[in-house]
């Protein structure tokens, strides 16, 4: 048997369970897919084509933005808004601790300094009080604020707003897990004055490969923007800034287009596996189950649980073959490459205790009934020992 597969009789039929299932997913849309591939390869057009320019168009509506740039990944996607901002060189940026390194790593990248500030411990998303703190604090040493839209879920960006208005500071989303998620009728990626997302293929729109995109509705960012992708290029040979190379190629657009078509369905899908998790799990004292507040929609990138015995619930899953993620498992503020930032153990509470805690269960559109009973009945098993 695989590492990470579980395999058991149910009805007849043999079934795996996996962390996140894509082959299930190809298996509905992949000659669609292949065709659009085809397609680009036919017509020889591998760079910054109509692939690109329609994604862009298309996910600009989806997202209710006027401005739309594909660029080479999420990471790239959150370097390019940062370098286009031109913010003052080392000033401080307020940021979660509990993300991804790409998060603080794009704001080293752009010349500037990462401020890690404690989150909502409902939410895992930034607390706003915290934020209003540091700003407080800090002064004219913070010039922005980037809040992680984290595990499909909006950040409270109905808090930050008025915030970074008050405060002078630019407000950006890293929206790299919540394309597809919801506040107030407003999409992920439309909050602040620019957001990244990222199509890494484990994502809720995730394409073959690595992708990301930027969204905005200041247009002269957008063309900074555009600009900086190519070298800093804004005519042939000419180059105003100092760029990357970080285009979206015409492969993946093509791809991201075919799997767009099916990404509300697979959102609505998700909800459904996220909403039978809850119902199963419900009343079992040692699990908190996901919080999603009122006017919110999770695009559900992951189902995270927070356990009791965390470490031990995970070695006994993986003993029955079900394969589980701890996202994230040592917060940035304690990583050896942010040690020189000066946050010491015990300085972010809420999130070493997440930390600790947190366990993500097999999440995607296509997880079964049958699969997700068999992976709540191994836990309540756990607990009943």
């Amino acid at each position: 048997m695989l590492k990470g597969f579980s395999e058991s009789k149910k009805g007849g039929n043999l079934w795996a369970v996996r962390f996140i299932d894509l082959s299930r997913g190809y298996s509905r849309y992949g000659p669609e897919i292949e065709e659009a591939v085809c397609r680009v390869l036919r017509s020889t057009r591998y760079i910054l084509g109509p692939e690109v320019s329609a994604l862009e168009a298309e996910l600009a509506q989806f997202v209710g933005v006027p401005q739309a740039i594909g660029v080479s990944s999420g990471t790239d996607a959150l370097l390019l808004i940062f370098k286009a901002l031109d913010l003052p060189p080392g000033s401080k940026v307020l940021t979660p601790s509990f993300t991804f390194v790409a998060t603080a790593e794009a704001l080293r990248r752009a010349g500037l300094r990462p401020y890690f500030v404690d989150i909502d411990p409902r939410t895992f998303n930034l607390s706003p009080k915290a934020v209003e703190e540091a700003l407080r604090r800090l002064s004219d040493e913070v010039s922005a604020v980037l809040a992680v839209s984290l595990f499909g879920l909006p950040a409270d960006f109905e808090a930050l707003e008025p915030l970074a208005e008050e405060y002078g500071v630019v407000l950006v989303e890293d929206a790299c897990q919540s394309l597809g998620g919801e506040l107030a009728g407003r999409r992920s990626g439309s909050f602040g004055r620019a957001a990244a997302t990222s199509f890494f293929p484990a994502k809720p729109l995730g394409g073959a490969g690595d992708g990301g995109m930027v969204f905005t509705r200041d247009e002269d960012l957008a063309r900074r923007v555009r600009a900086l992708r190519v070298h800093g290029q804004t005519r042939n040979y000419y180059y105003e800034y100092s760029g990357i190379n970080g285009r979206l190629d015409e492969l993946q657009a093509a791809i991201l287009r075919v799997k767009l078509h099916y990404f509300e369905e697979e959102l609505r899908l998700r909800e459904k596996v996220a909403k039978r998790y809850c119902e199963l799990l419900k009343g079992l004292p040692e699990i908190t189950l996901p919080y999603i507040p009122e006017g919110y929609r999770s695009a559900w990138a992951q189902f995270t649980i927070r356990a009791e015995g965390r470490d031990d619930l995970k070695a006994w899953l993986a003993e029955k073959g079900i394969p589980t993620m701890v996202y994230y498992p040592l917060p940035l503020h304690l990583q050896p490459v942010f040690q020189d930032l000066g946050f010491g153990e015990g300085s972010l509470p809420e999130t070493e205790r997440a930390a600790r805690e947190v366990l993500s269960l097999p999440m995607h559109p296509y997880l079964r009934e049958e699969e997700q009973a068999f992976i709540v009945e191994t836990i309540r098993e756990f607990y009943r020992r």
